[in-house]
């Protein structure tokens, strides 16, 4: 998940606990009066960063409509859009929101909700988003809060031809066991090679992402649905034991400081010869000037007591509650989450510049699937079959797959992830990092049992 963090008595000490304080930065903020000028606070993400090259001359010439960007970096926005959006300021029409922040938001009442545009706009196609994305923007009152611009899952990329070299083949659905003795064989395959990569980067977003969903399918969970902390059981402390022994063993070099970022380097220099991470990695893998563009193969999420373990994450373009300008607003989300956007970022920038994984139109465009052949349906069946409502063998309070759908956790998460990330150095073991975890996430819990 290359991702967003969320979030006055009750609201501030929201914010709060759904950020930290970053850095705000200045941006450009069009006229207040004039309803076709609205202001969009957006991360800078490159798919995000593309978008606003684009709207003068593909949006705004055709709807009269000015788009105002303000555009900073993760930490940055997300701490800005918690600012205004708590306080129904109304200085943002629009900001780029994840599912993990979505359902927050839409129980506070801070963002519009969608339904009345979506049914006065049917070229929108709100049947054409995939479901899983269409579900995760959907609050627990049934209505629409955001719309997608990109989505993806997780999957294993791996080197095909390392692996033919040593006679072994990746099933489909690979187990992780399978994966750990794999990753075994092909470990020192060329010089340099090791046999995985998989983060150890502390963040919730970061650490936390993967190795949730590998606790998932190993039976365990955060919480029980009536709120009993269990990062100690036996489930959790075995897929934690796993992760960190198959990184330690035959990850990468760094892992303890290795993130999306750096696993994606790895994996495109070749000192890995396998990666399980988001899809949005693949067509980065697959571009034109990769060193192992044509090398690579796709198998879904590996799993031991679940049919599926794929996370699922979406940035997403949601209104504001407080906006004046939600007419305006609508229109900028119809495009930019819409079939024509597609069109404009294929024809303009090329087809691996199009922001997919949330429509399956996508997935029938013969120029997209001549560059993304090699992982586009690996992609749609990673996205299809995740679910946030039930990604383990037990029932969850919350909403979320690699995140647990409250505002606590990206404080929560953060916190575990340093302790686990500690024992992927060396420095404790698995079974101290996640008796301090387990104090962490009791604390928590006890909100919530109350």
């Amino acid at each position: 998940m290359t991702s967003p963090t969320p979030r006055r008595l009750a609201a501030l000490a929201l914010a709060s606990a759904l950020l930290a304080a970053g850095c705000a930065g200045a941006g450009g903020i069009g006229d207040p009066d004039d309803p076709n000028s609205i202001n969009v606070l957006m991360v800078n993400n490159p798919q995000m960063l593309d978008i606003q090259r684009l709207t003068a001359e593909h949006f705004s010439k055709r709807t009269g409509v000015k788009v105002n960007f303000t555009v900073l970096p993760e930490n940055d926005v997300r701490d800005k859009i918690s600012q205004d959006f708590t306080s129904q300021a109304g200085q943002y029409d629009i900001a780029t929101l994840s599912n993990y922040e979505v359902p927050i938001y839409a129980k506070n009442k801070w963002l519009a909700p969608l339904d009345g545009f979506i049914a006065a706009d049917p070229g929108f196609d709100q049947q054409d988003v995939l479901e899983p994305i269409r579900q995760s923007l959907t609050a627990a009152d049934g209505k629409v809060y955001a719309q997608p611009f990109y989505g993806e899952s997780s999957f294993l990329m791996y080197r095909k031809d390392i692996l033919a070299a040593k006679n072994l083949t990746m099933p489909e659905r690979p187990t992780w066991q399978q994966v750990a003795d794999i990753a075994s064989k092909v470990d020192g395959a060329e010089p340099g090679m090791k046999g995985i990569c998989l983060r150890g980067q502390p963040g919730w977003g970061q650490l936390m992402a993967p190795l949730t969903t590998v606790v998932n399918t190993f039976g365990g969970t955060w919480f029980t649905q009536d709120w009993q902390a269990k990062l100690d059981a036996p489930e959790f402390t075995e897929a934690t034991k796993f992760y960190v022994d198959l990184v330690r063993n035959h990850g990468e070099a760094g892992a303890p400081q290795a993130g999306f970022a750096e696993c994606l380097n790895n994996m495109t220099q070749g000192k890995v010869a396998m990666w399980y991470d988001a899809t949005s990695a693949a067509g980065l893998l697959e571009a034109q000037d990769s060193p192992v563009r044509g090398k690579l193969g796709f198998a879904q999420a590996p799993v031991v007591k679940t049919k599926s373990s794929g996370w699922l994450y979406t940035w997403a373009f949601a209104v504001q509650q407080a906006s004046k300008k939600q007419q305006a607003a609508w229109k900028f989300l119809s495009w930019a989450s819409g079939k024509d956007y597609e069109t404009v970022a294929g024809q303009q920038l090329g087809w691996s510049k199009v922001p997919d994984g949330k429509r399956a139109s996508t997935y029938q465009r013969p120029e997209y699937l001549k560059l993304g052949g090699s992982y586009a349906a690996a992609t749609r069946e990673a996205i299809a079959t995740a679910d946030p409502r039930n990604p383990g063998v037990q029932p969850r309070p919350a909403y979320g797959i690699q995140f647990v759908g409250i505002p606590e956790f990206t404080n929560l998460g953060t916190q575990v992830s340093q302790e686990i990330s500690s024992a992927i150095a060396g420095r404790e073991s698995v079974e101290e990092a996640l008796r301090a975890s387990q104090g962490l996430a009791d604390k928590v819990a006890k909100k919530y049992r109350n």
